[in-house]
């Protein structure tokens, strides 16, 4: 555990670089710190280490002072990446690598182990160990910046804009080695970017600097759906905040309950009736478990002749059924963004629950957008609303006429 107990840091001439900052990162979190140049959080990261010391306050490492710590012995518990990468070009990679665990005291056999086993792990073959960083891509430099941290299995690792000066495909590739390095070893990564994507991307939670203030600290879903003041808001970007308001809400929470259906041993005939009573032009089709199997329309009844045939024998497959914690981002691209205008919602047994409509989406983006912030989450609020409506109303029911994609 990582902890701020009133940390101040003044430089020379009184520039105040962090004032009064307070969190705490527990032991396996991904952390990332983001704000502007200036805003702190690099001074932030490198009082974590001993590169600097706090002038006021406090940092705990497992609940002890990092200032009572030597700071040598500390760095070398301490995995550190930089965007210079700082690999030691004279050094062979296997060489940079193992520079820790050899000033450890490791064997000369677990060093190698630990070398072959990190550089598969990244994708770079052994005989890699044997050339130096200026044979090496800068995408393959930085791979190996990352595990020569990791070599030494710290407990803590400190990443200071490691991909900042790579392309967005290297970039995004090393995102997602980073974030599955990560959790495979259970490191605490504390990580400074200026990339807000990539802080959303990577961080379990996040840490908004401005002026050496911290203006929040919070998982990435909170501060997208509560940003802590007008400055948060401007950095998040109002796509993301609107985009936000939806992208958690579940599919279960918006969808229309109850949809009409038929089962499969029934008759088109049988399916005419309930189409005529119930004014649509559409059925879900289930089994006797109401197990979600297809759709009958209207248009597939009257091409046939024998009105005594099963549904079964007509029925077709139409819209892939999403589950009701499925959120809601992926079905609205699905609906808004093509050509399907409903989809069927099935719960963890499979069964149908429920129906998703073009309508329902378009409500909740209006109320994303137009809604009043003073009140309660307006996503909140559409899918209360929606969960709530007469399920059997004629409104309902020509939603659901309405949202066939007919075959």
């Amino acid at each position: 555990m990582i902890e701020f107990k009133d940390v101040k840091k003044v430089y020379p001439g009184g520039v105040q670089a962090v004032k009064d900052a307070n969190l705490t990162i527990e032991d396996g979190e991904f952390v990332c710190f983001i704000g502007t140049s200036g805003s702190g959080k690099t001074t932030a990261l490198r009082m974590i280490n001993r590169m600097h010391d706090p002038s006021e306050g406090a940092i705990y490492i497992n609940g002890e002072k990092t200032i009572d710590k030597n700071p040598v012995e500390l760095r070398r518990q301490i995995g550190y990446v930089i965007q210079q990468i700082g690999l030691m070009p004279h050094m062979t990679v296997y060489d940079n690598i193992v520079m820790v665990p050899k000033m450890l005291g490791w064997s000369d056999d677990k060093c190698r182990e630990t070398a072959k086993r990190l550089l598969d792990r990244v994708e770079l073959p052994e005989e890699y160990l044997d050339r130096y960083p200026g044979e090496l891509s800068g995408g393959q430099q930085q791979r190996i910046g990352v595990i020569r941290a990791l070599a030494a299995n710290p407990e803590i690792v400190l990443m200071d804009e490691p991909f900042g000066a790579l392309d967005p495909i290297t970039r995004d590739a090393l995102q997602d080695l980073v974030k599955e390095l990560q959790r495979e070893y259970g490191n605490t990564f504390v990580f400074v970017t200026h990339d807000m994507d990539e802080a959303l991307n990577l961080a379990d939670r996040i840490a908004i600097w401005h002026e050496g203030n911290l203006l929040q600290y919070d998982t990435p879903e909170n501060i997208l759906r509560h940003p802590a003041n007008d400055y948060v808001r401007s950095f998040l970007g109002e796509d993301r905040l609107l985009q936000a308001k939806t992208n958690y809400i579940q599919v279960g929470n918006i969808m229309r309950k109850n949809p009409l259906t038929i089962t499969l041993g029934k008759s088109l005939s049988d399916a005419l009736t309930i189409m005529r009573n119930s004014n649509v032009d559409s059925l879900f089709v289930v089994d006797d478990r109401n197990h979600y199997k297809g759709i009958i329309t209207l248009s597939d009844i009257t091409a046939r002749s024998d009105y005594d045939m099963s549904v079964s024998d007509v029925m077709h497959a139409a819209n892939r059924p999403v589950k009701e914690s499925e959120l809601v981002q992926d079905t609205m691209q699905r609906i808004l963004k093509g050509r399907v205008l409903n989809v069927p919602v099935i719960n963890d047994k499979n069964e149908l629950t429920g129906i998703v409509t073009r309508a329902a989406l378009v409500n909740l983006v209006y109320d994303s957008v137009w809604g009043d912030d003073s009140s309660s989450d307006k996503g909140e609020e559409a899918t209360d609303s929606a969960s709530s409506e007469e399920s059997h109303s004629s409104h309902d029911h020509k939603d659901q006429a309405e949202g066939v994609d007919h075959k």
